[in-house]
């Protein structure tokens, strides 16, 4: 056994790296950064979050970042919390009521566009404007051209609302990192090519996901790990 946050921030200050210097480049926010060598992990997203950030800082300083991985398994996982840290249990439970009514919210708010929606069109057709046009919005895509055909990319993420941090690697968890990151709603979208990916998403009900231009629902507003390939989606 040995301490996590003391061997990293050893590390970082055997290599003269500044927290502002490592964020750059790893994509992860400072204050997580801190968090992890003071060990409190209590700060930090879900524990999928908390095992990615730990790989990638301890790869980044030049360490074995599943030997980590391994080390926060043995002494902050308990198999009876459903593979939660105990220090996120209680932490949790205001964010997930808060979570909630956000969400309840943003579905009185749609409701209300669609009732006003219906009242301007009724209007509208009332006044002889005819019907509205039934031709679709144009689809938002990013997409690669061979020859004739347009192959859409594998994965292709559009935020819909809020903030949602998402993780990105080729083929499985311990593949190269493709992108890591906050996403927002008024970004652009984002799209990611190859066989498979591995995929770590905060919030999934913030985010349109398409997966070969077809667009898939990934349940639930809790952090989702999947695996994502030519045939669709799986949990990893």
């Amino acid at each position: 056994m040995f301490e996590i946050g003391n061997s990293l921030r050893e590390a970082r200050v055997r290599r003269g790296i500044e927290f502002p210097q490592a964020e750059a480049a790893t994509k992860i926010r400072g204050k997580y950064l801190r968090a992890l060598e003071d060990e409190q992990f209590a700060v930090l997203p879900a524990q999928t979050y908390i095992k990615g950030f730990l790989r990638t800082y301890a790869e980044y300083l030049g360490l074995d970042g599943q030997l980590y991985v391994d080390e926060y398994n043995s002494r902050f996982v308990t198999g009876s919390d459903e593979h939660e840290p105990r220090t996120r249990r209680v932490a949790a439970r205001p964010q997930q009521r808060h979570r909630r009514i956000e969400t309840n919210v943003v579905l009185i708010a749609l409701g209300a566009i669609a009732v006003l929606m219906v009242i301007v069109i009724s209007a509208w057709k009332a006044s002889g404007g005819g019907s509205p046009s039934s031709t679709p919005p144009a689809k938002t895509s990013v997409s690669t051209t061979t020859g004739s055909q347009t192959v859409p990319p594998l994965l292709e993420v559009i935020p819909l609302q809020g903030s949602t941090y998402l993780t990105v690697r080729k083929k499985t968890a311990t593949g190269n990192v493709v992108f890591v990151g906050t996403v927002s709603k008024g970004d652009a979208p984002r799209a990611f090519h190859g066989s498979q990916l591995w995929v770590q998403i905060t919030t999934p009900e913030d985010l349109r996901i398409l997966i070969r231009g077809h667009e898939v629902h990934v349940p639930g507003s809790a952090p989702q790990v999947i695996i994502v390939s030519k045939t669709g989606w799986r949990p990893a």
